[in-house]
């Protein structure tokens, strides 16, 4: 039976030093006499618009399950005072233990607190539970990480990920809306031209730290396992870029934990996709049921890790596969298979030696996709055939039987380099009858970045060395008659920015294998099912018009110059008016890249935000451009921010930082 909820639109909670965080409250109708648990998200995406259609049937549906629900504008953000300098700081987890003791003390509070989040969310959740507030019991984090330098948005093996120039610039616009004047009050305009004021230059900041540190370390909670004491539910997907640390949380926390991996990009489970979507909201109140009010949900006695084995293929729902189950990580049922590299071939014991070389044009790597996919069309990998025909490729036989992968993918390589700087990208894929390839699993590294991120080192030229590379944790079922492919490359553009380099690199194979974590079915899992995507109620939401994306790769033959842009929609998402409140929010995204084969100093990368917010009668618009280009010595990205109110420019800002490259 659900309960009536009662919405409180805006509140604000003080903190220590005088700053007001703004929040939106869901409470079950009774709660002021029958005190509940307060499940809380704190995020700085705008609690009162910006991704508020997805997040109030969430907090709605929990409410109306017997639990307040709050989402809390992070300081400088939203409807919250304050300046935000940067992510992940200790005030922004100092203010969130302060927020989750005040909300304790509430007389609808029963002193018990939950954190969810995504992404961002989901990051602090883990980092607050790192802190231990008193009053937080237990935590879902979901498409987050544990590792800020090696899995997250702006480094990927050590390269440094296109995408952290766009994340970067997507910061710098929302930060520059303003808050809503009739909630902040009569000094909106004034904290709306400090925020400007006192923009942070996000891209540059994140590229300017190149080497695992201190600064990476501040809220990666991997530096210290032990420090979370409270259950963890951590959630994924397999589309999405973040599902790596769900493994590692459940191997290495001390205390309670499970996962749940789907099939979906950077969404809830229950709002999923690619699907099929899951009745998500329903596991988490188990979750919560049992470590918040003690109930015997049966959360506990499903098994520790739950995965959607992949197949290839969509049905109507989405992606082809099954549920399966790991009652424990590492799993038992898991084998580690070597697969053994030889000339255009894959083989199950080892091959003979051969020397191999491979210098790729470096526009390879346009077929990939995005690196964080939102589930738009265009994002997933398309067919690998393209960048596979620019790669050195090996290939098993037609597989005699059905197999089964879980987990990392590695792959031990014994190779050199004839330049100082240079990548490798290896992609795991799924060959069928009809040749057709599709992207399983993949990695790229920056080999001066082989023996560690701390302290990188450069190539001897001509040296040969043996290089460990774990590809991205999978799920996937190859059918019987197809093939497995390992395909490798010295360029994955654009998702990384070019090595400083143009190098060839010599594989010598023979001993150099691919590891496979194969994985013995069980019947159990024909048992594993989920019921239907719920959802709360959702205030009255128009579409200003349909969602857009466009997606291009074009390729000057004369010139060896490529070019991919990507258009449209943020995150898929049209422009919306939410009806209750007369707001109407939009973000269109350009992106445009271009590089010289041969050149790996061409590259060019340019990132255009159009933002527009309509509340309270006014209108408000944001226009970002940051670009980045590099030459060998140092990165060179500039940005303009512009402000308008009513079409009146209110604040410009230029930002321009030229930054050293070491051995990135």
């Amino acid at each position: 039976m659900q309960n009536p909820v009662r919405t409180i639109e805006h509140l604000t909670i003080p903190m220590a030093d005088g700053v007001r965080l703004a929040a939106r409250l869901w409470l079950p109708e009774n709660a002021d006499n029958e005190p509940v648990p307060v499940l809380l998200e704190y995020v700085p995406y705008r609690k009162r618009d910006g991704t508020r259609s997805r997040d109030e049937a969430m907090h709605g549906w929990f409410a109306a399950h017997g639990y307040a629900a709050i989402r809390v504008d992070m300081r400088g953000s939203g409807e919250s005072e304050g300046l935000l300098d940067d992510e992940y700081l200790p005030i922004e987890q100092e203010d969130a233990c302060a927020v989750i003791a005040w909300l304790a003390a509430q007389p609808w509070c029963d002193g018990k607190v939950g954190m969810i989040g995504k992404s961002w969310g989901g990051f602090n959740a883990l980092q607050v539970a790192a802190r231990r507030p008193p009053a937080l019991k237990a935590v879902i984090s979901v498409c987050s990480t544990d590792d800020r330098y090696a899995d997250d948005v702006h480094f990927m093996g050590g390269a440094l990920l296109s995408d952290n120039l766009w994340w970067g610039s997507a910061m710098m616009a929302w930060q520059a809306l303003p808050p809503t004047p009739s909630l902040f009050g009569e000094t909106w305009k004034r904290a709306w031209e400090e925020r400007i004021d006192h923009l942070p230059f996000f891209p540059a900041i994140w590229a300017s730290q190149q080497h695992r540190n201190g600064y990476w370390a501040q809220g990666s909670i991997c530096e210290d396992w032990s420090r979370i004491e409270v259950p963890v539910f951590a959630v994924g997907g397999w589309a999405d870029a973040y599902s790596n640390a769900v493994q590692r949380l459940l191997e290495h926390l001390p205390g309670p934990r499970l996962g749940l991996i789907g099939p979906w990009a950077h969404h809830y489970p229950h709002q999923g996709e690619p699907g099929p979507a899951i009745g998500f909201l329903e596991e988490a109140l188990r979750w919560w049921d049992h470590w918040l009010k003690g109930r015997d949900s049966g959360i506990m006695g499903e098994p520790m890790l739950r995965a959607y084995m992949q197949e290839r293929g969509n049905s109507e729902e989405g992606r082809n596969g099954r549920w399966i189950g790991e009652a424990s990580w590492p799993s038992r049922l898991i084998t580690r298979r070597p697969m053994f590299l030889s000339p255009g071939q894959l083989w199950w014991r080892p091959a003979p030696s051969a020397e191999l070389t491979i210098r790729s044009p470096l526009w390879c790597g346009a077929s990939a996709g995005e690196w964080m996919s939102s589930g738009s069309p265009g994002e997933a990998p398309a067919d690998q055939r393209f960048d596979d025909g620019l790669s050195l490729v090996f290939d098993s036989k037609e597989l005699a039987d059905r197999t089964e992968i879980l987990g990392a993918p590695e792959l031990v390589l014994e190779l050199a380099s004839d330049a100082p700087t240079a990548q490798i990208c290896a992609r795991l894929c799924d060959v069928a009858p009809d040749g057709s390839s599709e992207r399983i699993s993949y990695a790229i590294l920056n080999l001066a970045h082989r023996g560690g991120h701390a302290e990188p080192a450069a190539l001897r030229p001509g040296r040969f060395e043996t290089v460990r590379i774990r590809l991205n944790d999978c799920a996937h079922a190859f059918a019987a008659g197809h093939r497995i492919r390992l395909s490798l490359s010295t360029s994955a553009w654009p998702t990384v920015w070019p090595a400083q380099d143009m190098a060839t690199l010599t594989i010598r194979t023979g001993e150099a294998a691919l590891i496979l974590p194969v994985r013995r079915p069980r019947r159990e899992d024909a048992a594993l099912t989920f019921g239907p995507a719920g959802r709360g109620a959702v205030g009255a939401v128009s579409h200003l018009r349909p969602a857009r994306a466009e997606r291009s790769f074009s390729l000057d033959l004369i010139g060896g110059t490529a070019h991919l842009v990507v258009d449209g929609d943020a995150f898929g998402g049209a422009p919306l008016r939410f009806e209750d409140i007369a707001t109407d929010f939009a973000h269109k995204l350009r992106r445009e890249f271009a590089i010289r084969d041969g050149e790996p100093h061409s590259a060019s990368q340019t990132v255009n935000h159009h933002c527009t917010l309509t509340c309270d009668g006014i209108e408000f618009r944001i226009e970002a451009e940051a670009r980045m280009v590099a030459t060998r010595e140092a990165f060179e990205i500039t940005a303009r921010v512009q402000a308008f109110q009513d079409r009146l420019e209110i604040a410009e800002r230029i930002f321009s930082e030229t930054i050293p490259r070491v051995l990135v």
